[in-house]
This record gives C-alpha cells, structure tokens and sequence, in this order.
C-alpha cells in the first residue's frame, strides 16, 4: 500500500541563514628606517655597539621517559542489577520492582534486600514476592492477527483469543503489545520483554503506524483535508502524519498514518465526520510490515528488527 502525502498550502516564507563576516585588517607594524642627515656626522653609518656576551648554555636535562604501565583490560563483570534481574523475569517492569525493593518483597539467597541498585552475582537465588524466579530469554513475536480474535484475556470466554494463534510460538509468557478488538485487524506485537511493552504503552510514544480504512462510504476530499489538518477530541489536539486515497481503490478505502497507540482512535477519526467505519487493518508498525506474513500466522522478529524498535 503506498500512502500519497495530501498536499498542503506551503508559507511562502523562507528561513534564511544569515551569514555574517568579518573583515580582518591586517596591520603593518614594519618600523622604517631612514638614514637622516644629521649634522656633522656622516649619514648611513653609526657608532658600532658592543658585541653582546653569549649566554651560557645550561646542559640539557636528559629525561628517560619511561612508557605508562598498561591499562589492565576491563573485565565484563555477569553482575546484573536487582530490578533489571526482576524485569528480565517477566514479573513486571524495572519501575515497578523498584517499589517491590522498597517494600521489602524481594529477597536475595533469603535475605531480604531493600537497598536501590543492588547486583546480583551469578548463582544467588532471587525470590520475588514469595517465589523463586529466574530471567527469561527476551524474545519478540510478529502476528497477522484475523478478525473475531480478542487480545483481552478478561473477554467472553466463547471468544477465540489470539494467544491461541502463537501458543507454539515460544514458552516465554509472552504479552501483547497494545490491544485490538475483534473487528480489528492486522500486525500486533508479543514480546516478554516488560520495558519494550511499557516503552510502547506511553501516550507519547512516537513510534508510526498505519492503517488501511474500509468506510461506509466515500470519504469527501473536505473531509480528507480536515483530517490532514488535525482533529479535537476532549479538548487534545491529535495530528496525523498521512492520509490519501489508496490508489486504484474505491475512496472507501484510506490509508492513514499516525503515531497514537490507541487503536480505537483510528475508527474514532472517521466517525466524528460521520463515517461508519467497516474494517481497520494495520498494515505497518514501528517500521514493521505485514510482507511475507499470511493472516493468521506469525514470526519471529530479526535482531536488527529489535535494534530498529528500541531505538524508536
């Protein structure tokens, strides 16, 4: 799918840079010299000045520099902090272990263990609000999620949910990154990763998505234009990065892109111009894209996939 930037009125107004130079004036500072006519003296000539005594040459001090010892190569130390141990665990994010910390929850070789920043050494036994746990290996699952499957684990138990769709996917306790509903389509994210799925989760995460919307209707190009230009919802401001036609499509069919988390919104958009809106299908997140993943199947992620997502 290739989404069209709608164009916008350019300002005419052009930054520009100034630039600023600096004449340097560079000064003569030669002293003439004039051979005056003074009386009864001879001109060009004058009274020879006394050689001057040579200066006495110390001897040199000869210094034998001697190379600095040399560095000692730094030793990967396997400690890990307390609340990152925690985190890699799966029990919950670093912020919240912190508290666990504080509140005296967290014991270490059966020791209980308060102090902020505390490392643990390979072999020590970590016990976490009454059990033992041990870190996981993080790993990262792509899935083309189908329609009439929930991600909510608290929904109608006679709703399929998409945990089924990867429960061979990993033995990790995986979790979903944001949540769809039902209708809902297209790429979601599943990970053990607890700083990922916080990271992700913020109302100011950046990271872009894209969607492909099925209307009711065609969407007027006033309409389109307005949306472009940002919409009001409670009194927030919410700005889109692209809208268009899909090409050779109905103009039912529109791809948006934008970088709220909140899938709801998407629908929530073309709703307050009075658009009912059929499907909402997405196609990209966080530069990842549906190619090559059929609906209904999912992917492990690759290891620059993971370096591009912890970067954003």
């Amino acid at each position: 799918m290739i989404l069209k930037q709608v164009n916008k009125p350019i300002s005419n107004s052009v930054s520009l840079q100034k630039f600023s130079r600096m004449n340097k004036k560079e000064g003569s500072n030669r002293k003439s010299t004039s051979n005056r006519n003074t009386k009864g003296k001879p001109t060009g000539f004058s009274k020879p000045k006394p050689a001057m005594a040579k200066r006495s040459q110390k001897p040199k001090k000869v210094t034998t520099d001697t190379p600095p010892p040399a560095a000692k190569p730094k030793v990967k130390s396997d400690d890990i902090r307390l609340n990152k141990y925690i985190a890699n665990s799966g029990a919950c994010s670093r912020r919240d272990a912190d508290i666990y910390i504080q509140s005296g929850n967290v014991k270490v070789n059966g020791e209980v263990i308060i102090e902020m920043g505390y490392k643990v050494k390979p072999g020590d036994v970590v016990n976490f609000d009454g059990a033992t746990i041990v870190p996981e290996k993080k790993e990262y699952i792509l899935l083309n999620k189908p329609k009439n499957f929930t991600t909510s684990l608290e929904d109608d138990r006679d709703m399929r949910n998409v945990f089924e769709l990867i429960k061979n996917a990993s033995q990790a306790k995986l979790q979903a990154i944001g949540r769809m509903d039902k209708n809902t389509t297209g790429l979601l994210l599943f990970t053990n990763d607890t700083d990922m799925i916080r990271k992700f989760g913020l109302p100011n995460q950046k990271s872009p998505k894209i969607y492909q919307v099925s209307l009711d209707k065609n969407l007027k190009f006033e309409d389109l234009e307005k949306i472009a230009g940002g919409i009001s919802f409670d009194e927030h401001r919410l700005y889109v990065d692209e809208i268009s036609y899909i090409d050779d499509q109905p103009k039912t069919e529109i791809g948006i892109k934008l970088r709220t988390p909140n899938v709801k919104v998407v629908r929530a958009i073309f709703e307050k111009f009075g658009y009912d809106v059929i499907k909402v299908d997405r196609v990209s997140f966080a530069g990842l894209t549906k190619k090559n993943l059929p609906r209904g199947n999912w992917r492990a992620l690759t290891e620059q996939e993971i370096i591009n997502l912890k970067n954003f």
